[in-house]
């Protein structure tokens, strides 16, 4: 019973550290996270996106990934719960 919960917070978690790498770049970390910083000091919009936008999609390809997984674990009677 308590495997939703115990998949939905591993979840949170995920989403939560591909955001907190972007952040890493404010103390020289780099990743997408400079092309935010960088964009952000130079007020150019372009560069911001071009930061912003893979991680944005990083996130949703990683809770995409663990909804699939999440479906795939449940049980008959809970598939049909996450299918709604």
């Amino acid at each position: 019973m308590a495997r939703a919960t115990v998949v939905a917070g591993i979840k949170t978690s995920a989403v939560i550290n591909v955001g907190t790498a972007m952040v890493a770049a404010f103390i020289g970390a780099g990743g997408f996270g400079e092309r935010i910083v960088t964009g952000l000091a130079l007020n150019d919009n372009a560069t911001l996106l071009a930061g912003a936008i893979p991680v944005a999609v990083l996130a949703l390809v990683i809770e995409g990934a663990f909804t699939l997984g999440e479906r795939a674990l449940a049980r008959d009677g809970q598939r049909q719960v996450l299918r709604r």
